[in-house]
């Protein structure tokens, strides 16, 4: 009889880049995807962390590189895919090297997948060409008096990690060891991440009083050499559309990742702040008698509002075992495209989406009246949450239809976020603030306050907006199409006609009303 041999894991380093986490690597990706537990360092981003599994454990450590890498022995051993996150790569950091030595000692099977490399990474986000000869050195170390020769006598691109406070004493170094006053030079602090900052110009600039460069905070890096020239043509990341903008995401904490990622992408801080918490309705019964009306064909349409309407009534399927083919025989209606697209995801294609404004009101428009001739039935499931207004029902009515209302979901109110929270949305801290629902504008404004007058509004449709309006907001950016992705692009829009047209990097304090549809 032979024993049952027993399952060893792995430890895979992964290195999480200088900053963005979009440059963490696709192996990288997958490995903390497909972790049981993750370990990682306290400025890993959190983005990073959050692509572990539901089932993974996440788990932060300061401890010294012996204790890292017994613990990730021993968890090894046990059978566990562990994955050790650092920030930056693998092997430019002496405490993972370490790490990795000790691990790799071991009898468990162990591999890194490295990132970029901040020598070229930072000056890519700071649009500085690194070709030709590239010298990548860390001078944080550095104190007045050290001598710089050896890295003045490079002919290419120097590229250093650098304390600011000696920025001066560096640069006269540098002048002191042969390079030139008019040296093209650049520094960037908080490289490839939101916060990035670059200031450029020449070498001779900064070893004096320079406002620009004293104002700066975050870690740092000189960037010194010809190529530094073609900064201002090359620069990218910091010249995004909405880059430092500060913007309010109030949503439901399951819906708001995919608004600040895509607020990321055109260089905007989103803060979000929980607003609505989505919750079965009190009472089970009546989406219960729904489904089941679904399965026996007592309807002729099903109208979905919302993509919380449209994951109600699959939770619902799967509660009873049921799958897509319980839509047979029942048209389907959506009020926008992204509750469409909710609906596809679930392999379903809805027959109605409105071709003009995207909104109850656009659906009306385009349902055609009840014929007794052309439809056997004349009933229609409308399930939304418990809160919401009745324009489409009545209107439905209208036409000859008979509406069964049901409550698929409830809106409760979130806690009131933190006081710092609080005070900058009153305060004006906020550049602009995304509504996408009537419910995030009432719970907004009741657990934190109106946004202040400065504050760009941005609402996703005519009802949101109308809301809005109620409660005495301006509402600055409507798109014509009712999507996440549309009210962020036509926001970015504006951001680019304050800048262009009226010469505001950032949203003025204003009073009167700039109300732009894209």
């Amino acid at each position: 009889m032979t024993r049952a041999r027993k399952k060893i894991g792995r430890v895979v380093f992964v290195g999480s880049g200088p900053g963005d986490p979009n440059l963490l690597t696709g192996h990288g990706h997958e490995a903390i995807a497909d972790a049981d537990l993750v370990i990682v360092d306290s400025d890993v981003p959190e983005e990073v962390r959050g692509y572990a599994g539901p089932e993974a454990e996440v788990t932060e450590t300061d401890d010294e590189p012996a204790g890292v890498a017994k613990l990730l022995v021993a968890e090894g051993k046990a059978g566990k895919n562990v994955v050790r996150v650092v920030r930056g790569d693998v092997l430019a950091s002496e405490r993972a090297a370490k790490e990795v030595a000790a691990v790799g000692r071991s009898s468990v099977p162990w591999r890194i997948h490295a990132a970029p490399a901040p020598a070229t990474a930072v000056p890519a986000y700071a649009g500085v060409p690194t070709f030709g000869p590239l010298l990548h050195v860390d001078l944080r170390s550095f104190s007045a008096g050290d001598s710089l020769a050896e890295y003045a006598a490079l002919r290419g691109t120097l590229v250093a990690r650098v304390e600011l406070a000696e920025i001066k004493a560096l640069a006269k170094a540098l002048i002191e060891g042969g390079l030139a006053e008019s040296t093209p030079a650049a520094i960037t602090v908080d490289g490839t991440t939101l916060q990035q900052k670059t200031v450029s110009g020449v070498l001779g600039d900064l070893t004096g009083a320079n406002a620009e460069v004293k104002a700066l905070e975050g870690d740092a890096v000189l960037i010194v050499g010809a190529n530094v020239a073609s900064q201002p043509k090359f620069s990218w990341w910091e010249k995004r559309a909405l880059y430092g903008w500060q913007v309010l995401v109030p949503r439901t904490k399951e819906q708001a990742a995919d608004m600040s990622d895509l607020l990321r992408e055109h260089g905007a801080i989103p803060v979000e702040v929980p607003t609505i918490a989505v919750e079965p309705p009190r009472t089970p019964a009546q989406m219960e008698r729904a489904i089941k009306g679904l399965v026996n064909g007592r309807y002729a349409w099903i109208i979905f509002t919302s993509t919380n309407a449209v994951k109600a009534v699959w939770e619902k399927f799967r509660e009873f075992g049921l799958d897509s083919r319980a839509f047979a025989g029942v048209k389907i209606a959506c009020v926008g495209e992204a509750t469409a697209d909710a609906v596809r995801a679930f392999g379903v294609h809805p027959e109605l989406v409105p071709s003009g404004e995207q909104s109850s009101a656009g659906l009306l428009e385009d349902f055609a009246p009840y014929d007794d001739v052309l439809d056997p039935i004349d009933k229609i499931l409308l399930p939304r949450a418990d809160i919401a207004t009745e324009t489409l029902a009545e209107g439905l009515k209208e036409r000859g239809w008979d509406i069964e209302d049901v409550t698929a979901y409830r809106t409760v109110r979130a806690a009131p976020p933190a006081a710092h929270i609080r005070e900058s949305i009153k305060g004006g801290g906020f550049d602009a603030v995304c509504f996408t629902s009537s419910s995030t504008v009432r719970n907004l404004v009741g657990i934190a306050g109106k946004p202040h007058a400065r504050t760009v509004v941005a609402c996703i449709g005519p009802a949101t907006a109308a809301t809005a309006k109620e409660f005495g907001l301006r509402v600055d950016v409507q798109p014509e199409t009712a999507d996440v992705p549309s009210v962020i692009e036509s926001l970015a829009e504006y951001a680019v006609h304050l800048r262009d047209v009226e010469g505001f990097d950032r949203p003025p304090r204003k009073t009167k009303s700039r109300a732009k549809k894209a």
